[in-house]
């Protein structure tokens, strides 16, 4: 029997959260769900998105299975997300981007991994205002860090057979961080020859995943580029509604769609529940429940490519429940 957290998620997390959590109990796996509450629902009771009984769960269970969060911008507490990687150290943040038959894209046979590293660099939130007309943030870039998620992502490649992996940064420019980032890759990469390494500059990558995403593998870069480079893998696949993430530490894991939480929408039954329910494929995959997630990957791609159930952005009709009945019936 695994335990683990569920974190519902505001505005449509509640809904896609429910629908991925029918798929998975389709599959027959044992799972306890221990239900808590964090974001926007709760600020009015408890003063903060992130109550303690939220993270006293996760490191009970050391599993997290959760609906997008909403961040404030520009103001307010810094990001629920950010918060969670950092107290529990999930320093490797896993997002595939790959295309499904039946997802109106561009561009056919793109898979795509990006691992990006969750800790430090510009998301350490480490700024201030100097004077009152200028602002300042520090970049921070750690040997520790930068080797473990190189490393991270050298095994990842491995343990799931793929053959290559790209480093990105900026060390051109910023020869201190982003050098220091590229040197560790280096190393760490030439201790595995069973891997093709190379690495690119950020920009020219972006260029390069446009026009040629086919030559790419497993990308690994600084949390920053991780965050920009991930959204534009899920533009190569048919958009945010279909890329599942993962934030992994060395005792603990958090899995949860990359798209956020569209309160628009929330109630309505609409939204895709595609991307929570492979970003549960991924975390039954963590807990060792490989062929239950091969079925649930296989019936929620059979169900896309069919196109006969599914959701508005996809072409069809379905509501979110449907669309995830019809992936569970299938499983």
């Amino acid at each position: 029997m695994h335990a683990v957290t569920l974190i519902p998620g505001d505005g449509t997390g509640p809904e896609v959260t429910a629908a991925a959590r029918l798929v998975i109990e389709a599959a027959g796996v044992p799972i306890t769900w221990e239900e808590v509450q964090a974001g926007e629902a709760v600020m009015a009771k408890y003063g903060t998105p992130l109550p303690d009984y939220v993270l006293e769960s996760l490191r009970r269970t050391r599993v997290g299975f959760k609906g997008p969060l909403t961040t404030p911008v520009g103001t307010g507490f810094r990001s629920v997300n950010v918060a969670l990687r950092r107290e529990l150290d999930l320093y490797a943040n896993v997002r595939p981007a790959r295309t499904y038959a039946g997802i109106k894209s561009r561009y056919e046979q793109v898979d795509l991994v990006v691992v990006r590293e969750n800790t430090e660099d510009l998301y350490a939130g480490i700024e201030h205002m100097v004077g009152p007309d200028a602002a300042e943030s520090i970049k921070i870039i750690t040997r520790r860090a930068s080797e473990r998620i190189v490393r991270y992502a050298c095994e990842y490649a491995v343990s799931h057979q793929r053959h290559k992996v790209t480093a990105v940064h900026k060390a051109n420019i910023m020869k201190c961080t982003d050098g220091l980032f590229l040197e560790v890759a280096r190393q760490v990469a030439g201790t595995y020859p069973q891997i093709e390494f190379e690495d690119r500059i950020v920009d020219n990558m972006c260029m390069q995943l446009v026009q040629k995403p086919e030559r790419y593998d497993v990308l690994v870069m600084p949390n920053l580029y991780g965050d920009i480079v991930s959204d534009l893998c899920a533009g190569l696949v048919g958009g945010l509604g279909v890329v599942p993430g993962a934030n992994i530490g060395a005792g603990a894991a958090v899995f949860e769609p990359v798209h956020g939480s569209s309160p628009k929408y929330a109630g309505q039954d609409k939204v895709n529940p595609t991307a929570m329910i492979l970003s549960g494929v991924m975390m039954l995959e963590y807990l060792g429940e490989w062929e239950a997630a091969r079925r649930i990957e296989e019936a929620t791609a059979a169900v896309i490519r069919e196109g006969k159930t599914v959701t508005y952005d996809l072409g069809g009709s379905a509501g979110t429940m449907a669309m995830a009945a019809a992936i569970a019936a299938r499983v």
